[in-house]
């Protein structure tokens, strides 16, 4: 008799006759959509705007094949890139009665292959998850005879993470980085050391992390006949949803997965104006060329847009208007189906506290007019910007959650809560809920054991926290009673539970009230009512070091995908300088140009550099041009680290501005001590000799100095700039926290998503 995978019926099974009411899956659904949902044979690609409905789609397309007999539900597999995603899926499916259907990230679908198939294709007990690379990472460094930052091991970290989804061994890591036009965090060649350090470091200890799960997939599946067929026998039908994310290493599991003909039933849903995640290795070309690849392929364009205003929708349509690239030209032009709502705000401050301080009173403002606070959102660049919205948000008494924090299923309170209410649920007559009204009551009734009372606490911080959790089981207590009576069924303690339980393993969590805070990345896939799009300046978006053509194309669909996370209302801010008092030398980001009020059309300015370049173009260039280093006074080649550092060998004269010198180093003491850290952190003796040899007066020309790389140039670059102009910068103040790199955000939120999802369910 033939074994099946874990966890699924038998796929040869009859599956029964066809449910009555197959077609009622597809009322409501636009003709665009009714496609997709019909679309039962594939390939088939679905090109998808934003709010355009692509979930509802491809889960209704999937209700529709197996509600019809098409399609038995145990060989559908549905895959996407973040647990959150797979389990909105999943909870979807369920409700349309599909239910049996796998919906799951590639880690999650490949994790659970590997289980199942390691003792047969390989032997033995598979090795350990490594959950937290940085650890390893460090150590691989050290046996490397490299001493790095811990700031530097994330990017180290995500350099080998790269590597390995674009399947690049440490031997080939300089080739493939040049190959990308990657600029690496250190030189390619350490990288690549410490990056065959960790591998070995892991064969030593029987340890295996989340890459190595697709990798290990796809060999075996390439390697063992028996095993492919075993897995394209399982599972006949695939849905791969954000398609224009996938990875090399994705796309080469998934041609296993299908037998790469494209003769198994693939459907793929994406938008290349919504790549965001390149410098995880994701790229939309698997996407773009979908149709060359496999030219009898149903090709369905989704742009009605259900989600935003017409307002809205002009300006995202806007932003890509001006964008360039292979993404660009084939970008979708959203129709809005939606009543008018008011036009986007835009709104110029003199400095980040007084921006983030009226970004509070607005919301404050707009939760008054009914709006509640959960469907209000405050997006910003990278995380490092949120204390101040935090501390804003919290002096006014507004409730907030930040995007990425534990998951609401996980929470103490809310666990501590499942267990009392199924207590609750299995007593014949609960002295605390048998004289309650209704279920929203009884729930109340159980949860106020535990101190929560109908009125929030007074302030913010775990207490109010702590009451919004709660608070949401109470309201989503209210929801399921109203829903199930529409239906004409009981709502009772059981069946109320029953459903916490079935959307804890969807990980369907309720909205929990409070104002969200959500960088960019982390924002992918929500939306709001009401979106404030805040720190909108050149040099934080685009970011700083966003150096090429395509960098910059990809902040620009970083900023579309912040706009169309707005339903009504869309709030689009920036300040002038970073502290009170400061000299205002920002400038709002380069992306709004021709489309906020008074501004003139894209490419109408230029911005800092000489001759029309700008700073990043020019960085840019100049970087790439470097070769051989001769010292500037005999033009002798140099070999040296500290003599390439100065440009000069070190018996050469020194042109040094020794005034400029002195100021450098008191402001390096000032700002180590602010960090906590010795002074070579914020830049050694050697750089700022360099700096006062040189005396840059651009960020162009300090960015070729070496030791000033792009986080410092961030960071640090305008009070050097001020400091060699002779004047003095802004005080350094408490709350000043380094900018995150691009890659952290957005990386972090995959992972941190991703890695709940990889423990397979039981």
């Amino acid at each position: 008799m033939q074994e099946d995978l874990p966890g699924f019926d038998d796929p040869h099974a009859q599956y029964g006759h066809a449910p009555v009411g197959a077609d009622a899956v597809l009322a409501g659904l636009d003709p665009e959509q009714r496609a997709v949902a019909t679309a039962l044979h594939g390939p088939v690609c679905v090109l998808a705007g934003a709010g355009t409905g692509k979930t509802r789609a491809i889960t209704h397309r999937i209700a529709y094949g197996v509600r019809s007999g098409v399609y038995h539900p145990a060989q559908v597999l549905a895959v996407t890139f973040t647990a959150r995603a797979a389990g909105e899926m999943r909870g979807r499916l369920r409700q349309l009665g599909a239910d049996g259907v796998q919906a799951r990230t590639f880690h999650s679908a490949a994790l659970r292959q590997l289980q199942y198939f390691w003792p047969r294709a390989v032997g033995g007990d598979l090795p350990r998850l490594l959950e937290r690379k940085v650890q390893l990472v460090a150590e691989a460094a050290g046996r490397s005879g490299l001493r790095v930052q811990r700031t530097e091991l994330r990017d180290l970290t995500a350099e080998i993470e790269w590597a390995k989804v674009t399947q690049a061994v440490p031997d080939d890591y300089p080739a493939a980085l040049a190959k990308s036009g990657r600029e690496a965090p250190r030189d390619p060649a350490e990288i690549a050391r410490v990056y065959a350090a960790y591998q070995d470091l892991k064969g030593q200890r029987g340890l295996i992390d989340f890459e190595d799960v697709l990798l290990l997939t796809a060999a075996i599946l390439e390697e063992r006949p028996e095993v492919a067929e075993r897995v394209r026998s399982q599972y006949r039908h695939f849905t791969v949803d954000e398609y224009q994310d996938v990875s090399p290493l994705q796309q080469r599991l998934l041609e296993q997965w299908t037998g790469g003909d494209g003769g198994a039933s693939l459907c793929v849903v994406g938008d290349a104006s919504q790549t965001i995640y390149s410098f995880t290795g994701a790229t939309p070309d698997h996407l773009l060329n979908f149709r060359h690849r496999h030219p009898e392929a149903t090709v369905v364009k989704l742009v009605r847009d259900y989600r935003s205003t017409p307002q809205v929708v002009h300006l995202a349509n806007g932003l890509l208007s001006q964008a360039r690239g292979q993404a660009a030209q084939h970008r979708l032009e959203l129709v809005s189906q939606r009543e008018a709502g008011p036009e986007p705000v835009y709104r110029e401050y003199p400095d980040e506290p007084t921006e983030a301080e009226s970004t509070a009173r607005l919301i404050r403002d707009l939760l008054g007019t009914g709006v509640r606070a959960s469907e209000v959102a405050v997006l910003f660049r990278t995380n490092s910007q949120s204390e101040v919205y935090e501390q804003a948000l919290a002096d006014l008494g507004i409730a907030y959650q930040l995007k990425g924090a534990e998951r609401f299923f996980e929470r103490p309170e809310v666990r501590e809560a499942g267990v009392l209410l199924k207590g609750a649920a299995r007593a014949a007559d609960d002295p605390l809920t048998s004289g309650a009204p209704d279920l929203a009551a009884q729930v109340r009734a159980v949860l106020a054991t535990r101190g929560f009372a109908p009125a929030p606490p007074a302030g913010s911080g775990a207490v109010r926290e702590r009451w919004e959790s709660l608070n949401a089981l109470v309201r989503l207590a209210e929801e399921f009673e109203a829903a199930r009576t529409a239906a004409g069924e009981r709502a009772d303690l059981a069946a109320y539970v029953a459903e916490l339980d079935a959307r804890a393993a969807a990980q369907h969590a309720p909205a929990v009230e409070g104002v969200t805070l959500a960088s960019l990345h982390a924002a992918k896939g929500l939306e709001w009512d009401a979106v404030f799009l805040v720190g909108l300046s050149e040099g934080t978006l685009p970011i700083i070091y966003a150096k090429t053509d395509e960098q910059v194309e990809e902040e620009r669909r970083l900023l579309y995908v912040g706009v169309t996370r707005a339903r009504r209302f869309l709030t689009l801010s920036w300040s002038l300088s970073r502290s009170p008092g400061g000299r205002a030398s920002r400038k709002p980001t380069r992306f709004l140009d021709g489309l906020r009020p008074g501004s003139s059309s894209p490419g109408a300015r230029t911005r800092g550099g000489r001759g029309g370049v700008e700073p990043g173009a020019e960085r840019s260039a100049a970087r790439r041009a470097r070769g051989p280093v001769k010292c500037r006074v005999c033009e002798r080649t140099l070999t040296e680290g500290r003599e390439i550092k100065l440009r000069r060998c070190e018996g050469c004269p020194s042109t040094m501005d020794e005034a400029l010198y002195e100021r450098l180093r008191e402001w390096r003491s000032a700002r180590a001590k602010e960090q906590g850290a010795p002074a070579y952190v914020v830049f050694t003796d050697a750089t700022l000799t360099a700096i006062a040899e040189d005396v840059p007066g651009s960020l162009a020309e300090l960015s070729r100095i070496s030791g000033v790389g792009a986080m410092k140039l961030d960071k640090y670059g305008s009070d050097v700039l001020l400091l060699c102009a002779g004047e003095s910068p802004e005080p350094v103040g408490e709350t000043d926290r380094e900018p995150e790199p691009a890659p952290s955000e957005g990386e972090a939120e995959i992972r941190a998503e991703n890695e709940a999802e990889n423990s397979p369910e039981k």
